[in-house]
């Protein structure tokens, strides 16, 4: 009985070996999201721009993608030259100032330039809530119907950018 002690490390370790090892591999960004496949949640959120209201009919009918930052959000920084370049090169951004104070997006987007087409202001989270936002940047690939068919959790870049554009039709 007691021979039989000195094996329980060992089974244990072997388990705890085999569940690691078959994680190996896959990727540890994706987050599925409970969106993909369902339309963009019905929101009325003020434009940091103008200060007029805009709702889920006011957003592109063709295929876009809705990218949650702050200024708070040093990932967000990061990622903001890469947003620069593909707005130039024409791929339509709708940026949610997500959970963050109008002044100083104003000021962010005025030094670094605003890759955005519509700047929507999301202050107390609410809509990032109902996307499923779970921190900045997020971002969402939305087809010309208004469905998310796509969810990004962390920075756009110059190497996961080929992966994300496929999902815009």
């Amino acid at each position: 009985m007691r021979k039989l002690l000195f094996f329980i490390p060992l089974v244990f370790f072997l388990i705890l070996g085999a569940v690691f090892y078959s994680q190996l591999g896959k990727d540890v960004q994706y987050m599925p999201s409970a969106l993909v496949g369902k339309k963009v949640p019905n929101f009325t959120l003020v434009s940091l721009s103008d200060d007029q209201l805009y709702t889920h009919k006011d957003l592109p009918k063709t295929s876009y993608v809705i990218n949650f930052w702050g200024t708070w959000c040093p990932a967000c920084h990061v990622e903001h030259p890469f947003l620069m370049t593909l707005a130039q090169s024409g791929v339509p951004i709708i940026g949610i100032d997500y959970k963050d104070q109008k002044d100083s997006a104003e000021q962010w987007l005025e030094q670094k330039g605003n890759p955005y087409q519509m700047v929507l202001m999301d202050e107390m989270g609410r809509f990032g809530v109902d996307m499923g936002v779970t921190g900045a940047p997020e971002s969402f690939v939305v087809d010309s119907s208004g469905v998310v068919v796509y969810r990004h959790q962390g920075v756009i870049n110059a190497e996961n950018w080929p992966d994300i554009q496929g999902y815009m039709k």
